[in-house]
């Protein structure tokens, strides 16, 4: 797949992914923008997909490892930066299956968080690849 110009905020939001993240991840650096590839092969609940999260992005200590939490802290300038920020969510084709409605939220919120920045006119581009 040919990765989109990652530097505008205007095409910006979550969007399918096929082939190696390491595109992504150069383009990234090329953009200044922060780059984070969140493992989901070891998530299993929706407990190990905070603590994955969590970890991958280094979230804030007072991240509350729940929906509320999650959305409020991608929603904050300390966490993102000044640039904005690529995820990528791997190996993501088990948990979306297994899991729907926890699955759904995450989009949601991520989508939203996508939303937030674009109106600030930050890049904040999510991956699902599966």
């Amino acid at each position: 797949m040919k990765v989109p110009d990652l530097s505008s905020y205007d095409d910006a939001g979550v969007r399918d992914w096929k082939g190696a993240a390491e595109p992504l991840k150069s383009a990234a650096s090329h953009a200044s923008l922060g780059y984070a590839a969140i493992d989901l092969a070891r998530a299993r609940d929706k407990a190990t997909l905070f603590a994955e999260i969590d970890r991958a992005l280094a979230l804030p200590d007072h991240f509350g490892h729940n929906w509320d939490a999650l959305a409020d802290v991608l929603e904050d300038r300390d966490w993102l930066g000044k640039h904005g920020r690529v995820v990528v969510l791997a190996h993501a084709a088990a948990y979306r299956k297994d899991h729907p409605t926890d699955w759904g939220m995450l989009e949601e919120i991520l989508g939203e968080a996508s939303e937030f920045w674009q109106e600030r006119h930050v890049p904040f581009w999510v991956f699902v690849a599966v």
